[in-house]
């Protein structure tokens, strides 16, 4: 598994907003695939897409994979730049001051981030075909009888598609994380978020849960 001294902190860097867990990070990776993927073309403007990723260890090392349309603007930039960001985000939620213990100071947000760093590099057909597989598959929760699934459809439509898109590979670099839960706060203040936030929608629901689970971690 990648070494924890390669987690750099490029984000908000408070140590009480970082998860030191690695497997929890992972863990978070894998229940919110959709990443926002950002690069820079060769004349360094900013590029981005969004795609569905996964993470997986091999050698001791950590690598995602998926795939994108060809001829688009990220794929040519990825061609000429391999730098990429992907950021994958969860539930978040507003804080109201009004919650704390002393109301009289700016209110907040609640939310938790990974950013994964890294070389991306474009695989060859058989790699594409692979990538495909394990897409389809997983996101059918592994019923290998869906007609969706890449095994079930059509040489025909694989082999249109399949010229219309590309896989690619990232080897991670470097893994940071903001998992900003209000662990600064007070425990009155504390657990008065939690009430209000569990009175909310499934947003609000899920960080009181996640609080819930943090509550030993407070600072103050």
């Amino acid at each position: 598994m990648l070494k924890t001294d390669n987690f750099i902190s490029t984000m908000y860097n408070l140590p009480y907003f970082k998860e030191k867990d690695q497997q929890v990070v992972l863990d978070f990776i894998h229940k919110h695939p959709f990443a926002f993927i950002a690069g820079c073309d060769e004349t360094y403007k900013p590029i981005a897409t969004q795609i569905p990723v996964f993470i997986e260890e091999r050698e001791d090392k950590l690598y995602m994979t998926g795939h994108m349309m060809r001829s688009t603007d990220h794929h040519k930039a990825f061609e000429k730049n391999p730098n990429v960001l992907c950021v994958f985000t969860g539930h978040h939620t507003y804080v109201s001051a009004s919650w704390y213990a002393d109301p009289h100071q700016a209110s907040t947000w609640n939310y938790m981030s990974v950013h994964v760093k890294g070389q991306l590099r474009f695989l060859d057909e058989q790699g594409l075909v692979d990538v495909l597989k394990k897409t389809s598959l997983h996101f059918e929760s592994g019923n290998t009888t869906s007609p969706t699934n890449f095994d079930n459809l059509s040489q025909e439509y694989t082999s249109r598609l399949m010229r219309a898109i590309i896989a690619f590979e990232v080897e991670v670099e470097s893994i940071d994380n903001v998992f900003k839960l209000s662990q600064n706060r007070d425990k009155e203040s504390y657990g008065n978020i939690i009430d209000k936030l569990e009175a909310q929608d499934a947003d609000g629901k899920t960080i009181a849960e996640e609080m819930k689970k943090r509550e030993a971690q407070l600072c103050r």
